[in-house]
C-alpha cells in the first residue's frame, strides 16, 4: 500500500502572499532562499519549498502576477475612456500614492522597486513581467495625453510622449518618496503641482 506523503505544514496561498511581501520589501536578489524558507508558514524544508514552488524564480513570477492582479490595479483607470483623460492620469497618480504609502504592506511599488533589485542582463527574464507592466502604464499615460489632444483639451502641437514622461517619471518617483516615509499629504500636494503641466499646456 502506497504511503501518503506528509501534508504541507503551511497554506500555499498564504505563503505566496508572504513571499510577495518579502520580495516587495527586500527585492529579488536580497530575498534569499534561506529567508523565504524561514518566513513561509513558520519555516519549511528545502524539499517542501521546491515541491511547492519549483524555484525561487518561479515563486517570484507567481508573486509578481499576484501583485499585478491586485495592488497594481490602481493605474488601470488610465485605460478607462469613460474618464476625462486628465482625470484618468490624476486618479492613477493619487490612487498609486495612497497604495504605496499604506502601512498595511511594504512601502513603494513592487513594479518599480523590483526591477532595481534585480539589475543586470542575467536577471532580464526574471523582471520581464515588471518591465512590461511599466511599459503598459507608460502607454496608458501616452494614450490619455493623445486622447486629450484629439478631444481638443490640449493643443495639437503638444508633444504627447514628452508630457506623458513628466507624469510617468513622477509616478515612478513615488516609490522612493514612499520608502523615505514622505507623508501622503505631501505627495498629494505634489501631484496637484505636477498636474499643472497639463493645465498650463491647455491654457490659451
Amino acid at each position: 500500500m502506497a504511503r501518503m506523503g506528509r501534508p504541507r505544514a503551511f497554506d500555499r496561498d498564504d505563503a505566496v502572499d508572504q513571499a510577495m511581501q518579502l520580495f516587495w520589501q527586500h527585492g529579488y536578489d536580497s530575498t534569499s532562499l534561506a529567508l523565504l524558507k524561514a518566513e513561509l508558514g513558520g519555516g519549511i524544508s528545502a524539499p517542501s519549498f521546491y515541491a511547492a514552488f519549483g524555484s525561487k524564480e518561479a515563486l517570484f513570477d507567481e508573486c509578481v502576477q499576484r501583485y499585478l492582479a491586485t495592488f497594481a490595479q490602481v493605474t488601470e483607470c488610465l485605460w478607462d475612456e469613460t474618464l476625462p483623460p486628465r482625470q484618468a492620469i490624476e486618479t492613477a497618480l493619487r490612487q498609486s500614492a495612497r497604495m504605496q504609502c499604506d502601512d498595511g504592506h511594504p512601502k513603494g511599488c513592487m513594479v518599480t522597486l523590483g526591477v532595481m533589485s534585480a539589475p543586470g542582463p542575467e536577471n532580464a527574464r526574471v523582471v520581464e513581467a515588471l518591465t512590461q507592466s511599466r511599459a503598459r502604464t507608460r502607454a496608458g499615460i501616452v494614450a490619455c495625453v493623445e486622447r486629450g489632444i484629439r478631444e481638443g483639451q490640449l493643443p495639437e502641437r503638444t508633444d504627447a510622449v514628452a508630457m506623458a514622461t513628466v507624469f510617468d517619471s513622477f509616478l515612478q518617483g513615488i516609490s522612493i518618496l514612499a520608502r523615505d516615509n514622505t507623508a501622503l499629504a505631501v505627495i498629494d500636494a505634489a501631484i496637484s503641482q505636477v498636474m499643472l503641466a497639463w493645465d498650463i499646456t491647455a491654457s490659451p
